[in-house]
């Protein structure tokens, strides 16, 4: 079990590594349509591109989703909504005109009183609400209100539906009317006066609309309307070469490809289309990873940036996935240049580059008509990193928002009039998209910001701002300590110039030197380069105390970095500039003075810990080297010449560099640099070869 444990912590940064990658992985693919490969591309308004295409399914024809919305509303105008007449209504009216006219016919005539005509006046009203309700007296909702006398409706009377139509219902106020003219015509047989007012209050509407059952059967209609329109035969030319597709041939293509996707995509085909994507994305980060492993070890070896990379994919690939499922008319507003802006900002060009190409690569397998996206995106991205090659300003971000506008424009252009030969078929609204996704790409703000914090990792940006020797912890240098920080400007020119010659971040370099002795400030005159009154403070201690106060200034430095919120890929340069050498002058004079006694070395050494980067292992060369140099009491070409090496040499032989990726070739250019240049800051002629 300890073993197995050893083992886990001896390959943990692997293990992590491989977990992120499989991670990314799973989450791409997850991304990944499932339906079947439709190896064609099509265009409403376009010339198909491909060879003559025979069906080699017979599959139906679908109606386009306008067609369908015409018949659905087709539908509507001439159905025919359902009634249903209440028995109850009519039982209960009669009912209640049967009681009233009986007491009513009492107070006026008595009981006894004119027998037959009560008998006649009673049936004859009686008859008259029957008919009117056997015909029926309606209720018309807002819905039907205005419906023409010819609108047919179904009326039920139990389980029987029979259609009629409006004008042979009645509705209340014509019922009213029936009674009123109905009594006219039999005054001299029944007791008009009596009937009238009964009968009036005894109408009552006895046909209503039925909601639930005009809903479903309107439901069900809307389910019988056919989806397709005829048949397309196994071996029927479907499309010619060069035909223009109208709206009937790409209808017909559409219904095609859905067939051929519905046929092949069962569920023992999903997995193999899940295998095939999940082979296809893990060769590609595969390539990303060989890519990073023989050309940039630095990102291959740091996690955190791995993370980085992968996560700048991981959300590019999911921005585009999520607007093609919401509405891919939308997909050209997807900023994609802003993961090569991203990713130049925290590395370099060509890193920039190939993380581009893996990424509209992997978009490429989402989106339709793959090879013009990736096309338009891959030029795009190109002119974003070359006008971020360099990247000294701010400004430049908006420079490259509208040079990629401009490429997307001119790329489009050219594929439209490629595609067509005609203006009449391009989409202006892509182009406000275009305008869209530069606009969006500023978005690199923000986002530089969030990374630079999560991760830890310098970019351009805040080094430029740090390097600017008008910051305050710069400005405390050049007043507390003005010999220290005029030794910080001479190291920056430096460590600039060799690390430009040796392939690395200068600018980080740059910026690191100028912070690296900041520690000075805490006892500023115990350095040479601060004495200008000629006094030593150091004569009045002894060799111990002053090694202490001279390796003090590296504590000092972290801690007042880490006071100041300097990033800690700034502070690095200040642990790391004396690596653990020691206090050599210190040490030796202790030595002379004692003797006889055995001096404790660690008492007089740096506390490291060593460099680990070019850039930091290029300052600690240079710092010494400058340092160094100003003891020269009259240098020479020889002198300085030698200085150079014996120091650096030391540096080599106590292992300082065998943590940092520098080479013995990257250490002798930077040596050769460091002699022009301080040949030229001491004005030193070179000697020329005499004649004879």
């Amino acid at each position: 079990m300890q073993q197995i444990l050893h083992w886990f912590q001896r390959h943990y940064p692997s293990l992590y590594k491989g977990f992120l990658v499989l991670l990314t992985i799973i989450l791409l693919v997850q991304l990944f349509p499932r339906q079947p490969g439709f190896d064609y591309e099509y265009q409403m308004g376009r010339p198909w591109l491909h060879d003559d295409l025979i069906a080699p399914i017979s599959f139906a024809i679908l109606k386009t989703p306008a067609q369908l919305e015409e018949e659905r509303e087709r539908v509507k105008e001439n159905f025919r909504p359902f009634f249903s007449r209440s028995q109850v209504v009519a039982q209960s009216m009669m009912e209640v005109f049967q009681v009233e006219f009986e007491q009513a016919w009492e107070q006026k005539h008595g009981r006894e009183e004119r027998q037959a005509l009560r008998q006649r006046s009673l049936e004859t009203g009686l008859q008259l609400l029957d008919n009117l309700y056997q015909t029926g007296i309606i209720y018309l909702g807002i819905d039907h209100r205005g419906k023409p006398g010819d609108f047919e409706i179904r009326v039920l009377d139990g389980n029987i539906a029979r259609t009629t139509v409006l004008r042979d219902l009645y509705t209340i106020q014509q019922a009213y009317l029936e009674v009123i003219g109905f009594m006219e015509e039999r005054e001299d047989r029944v007791d008009a006066d009596l009937l009238r007012p009964l009968l009036e209050v005894s109408l009552n509407q006895n046909v209503f609309y039925n909601e639930e059952i005009s809903s479903r059967t309107l439901e069900a209609e809307m389910e019988a309307i056919p989806l397709t329109r005829g048949m397309v035969q196994e071996g029927e030319k479907i499309v010619s070469k060069g035909e223009l597709m109208t709206p009937a041939t790409y209808q017909v293509l559409e219904s095609f490809k859905m067939e051929f996707q519905r046929q092949v995509g069962d569920s023992a085909r999903q997995v193999l289309f899940y295998a095939g994507q999940f082979l296809l994305v893990s060769i590609s980060m595969i390539v990303l990873l060989l890519f990073l492993y023989y050309f940039r070890r630095d990102v291959f070896n740091d996690n955190r940036r791995i993370l980085l990379v992968l996560l700048s994919v991981l959300l590019m690939v999911f921005s585009t996935g999520l607007v093609i499922r919401y509405n891919i008319d939308y997909l050209y507003l997807v900023p994609v240049c802003l993961v090569p802006v991203l990713i130049r900002a925290f590395f370099d060009n060509r890193l920039a580059l190939y993380v581009h190409i893996i990424t509209i690569i992997l978009i490429g397998f989402l989106v339709p008509r793959s090879f013009e996206f990736v096309f338009l995106q891959f030029v795009a991205g190109i002119v974003a990193i070359l006008n971020m090659a360099s990247l000294r300003r701010r400004s430049q971000l908006f420079v490259t928002v509208v040079l990629i506008f401009a490429t997307y424009s001119a790329v489009y252009f050219g594929l439209s009039l490629a595609h067509t030969g005609s203006l009449e078929n391009l989409y202006w609204t892509d182009f406000a998209y275009f305008a869209g996704s530069a606009f969006l790409t500023l978005f690199a703000y923000p986002l530089l910001f969030l990374f630079e914090r999560i991760f830890g990792l310098p970019t351009d940006f805040s080094l430029l701002e740090l390097a600017d020797t008008n910051n305050s912890l710069l400005r405390q240098l050049g007043m507390k300590a003005p010999g220290s920080f005029q030794h910080s400007l001479q190291v920056a020119n430096l460590s600039e110039e060799a690390i430009i010659a040796i392939g690395g971040n200068s600018l980080l370099t740059r910026t690191g030197a100028l912070y690296h002795d900041i520690g000075k400030m805490e006892n500023p005159l115990y350095f040479t380069e601060n004495q200008s009154s000629g006094h030593n403070p150091h004569q009045e201690i002894t060799f111990r105390e002053s090694a202490r106060i001279i390796i003090r200034h590296v504590i000092d430095g972290i801690e007042m970095g880490s006071k100041h919120n300097l990033p800690e890929y700034v502070i690095d340069f200040i642990r790391t500039h004396h690596g653990t050498t020691t206090a050599r002058y210190f040490y030796t004079m202790q030595l002379k003075e004692n003797a006889r006694e055995q001096v404790n070395k660690a008492d007089f050494a740096y506390p490291g810990p060593p460099p680990f980067s070019k850039e930091t292992a290029v300052v600690m060369m240079a710092d010494a080297v400058e340092a160094a140099s100003r003891s020269l009491g009259k240098p020479d070409e020889n002198r300085i010449n030698r200085l150079v090496d014996e120091i650096i040499d030391l540096q080599v032989l106590e292992k300082q560099f065998d943590n940092a990726d520098i080479t013995f070739r990257d250490i002798s250019t930077v040596k050769d640099i460091f002699k022009r240049m301080l040949l030229n800051i001491y004005h030193v002629r070179i000697a020329y070869p005499s004649a004879s």
